[in-house]
């Protein structure tokens, strides 16, 4: 009988904390936000990369440069990063036997750099609110793949004859001071005056 009734205040107590786990209200201003389709599921297109991103500000004009300045870095990153990481891990076991304590500490640090030339770059989708007397901006960019491979590989066929140049430059530097060096040779020998 008792285990019966422990039974029973247990299935009433987790009844009321299911019926009290509704889920959270959303927020009627975020709700009342008209957010666009494509900020939230950008398009996908082989041939380019896409990136939205939104910002606010008192002026309109900035909260759009503002907006244009983040997406451009989130092209910059979908195309190229660095990314440098640090992890630290330490474990140390102290005492002896059924005793010892196992101390231990984790550290994860992580840097992204982003430096990139985006040529091409140009917005697709952009629209302007206002919420809680802001403007606040949404934009979609987006970067031409095709065309930023065509740009990688001008530059670094104009970055190969650069090279290329220098080299026979430097190797015509070489063959030169070799001349000079011979000569000199031949006069202290005396074979030329």
């Amino acid at each position: 009988m008792r285990i019966l009734s422990l039974f029973a205040l247990v299935l009433f107590v987790v009844s009321i904390m299911a019926c009290g786990s509704t889920p959270p209200e959303v927020d009627p201003e975020l709700e009342a936000l008209d957010i666009p389709v494509w900020f939230t599921s950008p398009p996908t297109d082989p041939n380019y990369l896409f990136e939205p991103s939104t910002a606010t500000s008192r002026d309109m004009q900035l909260a759009v440069d503002k907006c244009k300045t983040s997406a451009r870095t989130g092209l910059a990153e979908q195309y190229q990063v660095k990314v440098q990481g640090l992890k630290k891990r330490f474990r140390e076991e102290v005492g002896l036997n059924e005793d010892s304590e196992l101390l231990e500490s984790f550290t994860a640090v992580e840097k992204s750099v982003v430096s990139e030339v985006m040529n091409g770059t140009r917005v697709k989708e952009q629209k302007i609110s206002v919420e809680n007397g802001l403007f606040r901006a949404y934009i979609l960019m987006e970067y031409p793949i095709g065309k930023a491979n065509a740009l990688l590989m001008e530059k670094m066929k104009s970055n190969q004859n650069l090279y290329t140049r220098f080299r026979a430059s430097q190797a015509f530097e070489d063959l030169d001071k070799e001349m000079k060096d011979y000569e000199e040779f031949q006069k202290d020998q005396g074979m030329i005056r």
